[in-house]
């Protein structure tokens, strides 16, 4: 089989002839060692529009399959406990970043890494909800832990249209929770009402520079997928005794802000990482996310794609102009 072609999407990883395109490669040219995986479903994530340019600085293969999450069918299980015909996922750690990644017919990826598609879940949910819908999940799940409950007030959500966000947005709305949502598309609101959002407020409200230590209590907590101002400005307007989970950096990785909603008001600040978490863990907020924590209407939410028209949506993610979540099909 290892001389058997496929396609996949290629990006050269070469600053003087960057480049990305589908190309046929073979199973000699993918990683040797672990579970052999017949992809059915990627998605496209920020990440992965970082990891395909030279400028994000991410990939560390010449040339690099990227594609950070992967859902498929076991084809050889390499001497691991899945069975041949099982349906898996996968996401985070190394993939599409030190080894190659989803965006292929086939993946090799090491058993460690792997773990059983939950039932409830098709091979394309999964990838609707991908790695911005994990951690979207796991901040959920930390605000909990940290005591939220719907009672507490208004929960926000920045950077409400995006991957994180709009899986945010969806998630917390079917646990009962009121939901702002936070985002610079003005076109996007019914979108985001759409997946349950109370209201939807502009960014600007957020992401400008404000020197004050506090403002306004607003708050119960708050899921932060942009940094900068705007992680800064939302922990200065959370309640005290309140929480916000932080996962994004498209708005900078400074936080021009004090101590004071720290020391005053009993604020914490929740990192939020999805890469390394260990697999227990992941495995029990993937089983969440096929139950109490599944975004309503899966199976519609999400642009399914092929490996041609990669090229334009990561351009477009790296613009912040993509909503919602593409899924891709490397055989579309």
């Amino acid at each position: 089989m290892s001389s058997t072609t496929f396609p996949a999407f290629v990006f050269s990883n070469d600053p003087e002839n960057s480049l990305r395109s589908v190309q046929q490669v073979s199973l000699d040219d993918i990683a040797q060692d672990g579970v052999l995986i017949e992809v059915e479903w990627s998605s496209v994530n920020f990440k992965d529009g970082l990891a395909s340019t030279t400028s994000g600085k991410i990939s560390r293969l010449k040339p690099m399959i990227p594609g950070i999450d992967i859902a498929g069918t076991v084809v050889d299980a390499a001497g691991s406990d899945f069975a041949i015909g099982q349906k898996v996922l996968a996401h985070g750690y190394d993939i599409g970043v030190a080894r190659h990644g989803g965006y292929a017919q086939f993946a090799r990826v090491p058993a460690e890494w792997l773990m059983a598609l939950p039932d409830g879940l098709t091979t394309r949910d999964a990838m609707v909800v991908g790695t911005g819908g994990f951690t979207s999940a796991l901040s959920v799940v930390a605000l909990e832990n940290w005591g939220l409950t719907p009672s507490a007030g208004p929960v926000l959500v920045t950077g409400a249209t995006g991957g994180v966000g709009s899986m945010a947005v969806s998630m917390l709305a079917g646990r009962g929770y009121e939901v702002v949502a936070s985002s610079g598309k003005a076109s996007a609101a019914e979108f985001l009402l759409g997946l349950g959002a109370a209201r939807v407020i502009d960014r600007n409200e957020l992401s400008a520079d404000d020197s004050r230590p506090l403002q306004t209590t607003t708050y119960a907590a708050a899921v932060d997928c942009v940094g900068g101002n705007t992680l800064a400005n939302a922990i200065k307007r959370l309640n005290y005794g309140s929480a916000v989970a932080a996962s994004g950096l498209t708005g900078g990785t400074s936080i021009p802000t004090t101590v004071m909603p720290f020391i005053l008001r009993g604020v914490a600040l929740l990192g939020i990482d999805s890469v390394q978490t260990p697999m227990d863990i992941r495995q029990n907020v993937w089983s969440r996310i096929a139950t109490d924590l599944k975004p309503a209407g899966l199976e519609s939410i999400g642009h399914s794609i092929g490996l041609a028209d990669l090229d334009r949506v990561l351009t477009a993610i790296l613009a912040g102009e993509v909503s919602g979540r593409y899924v891709v099909s490397p055989t579309q």
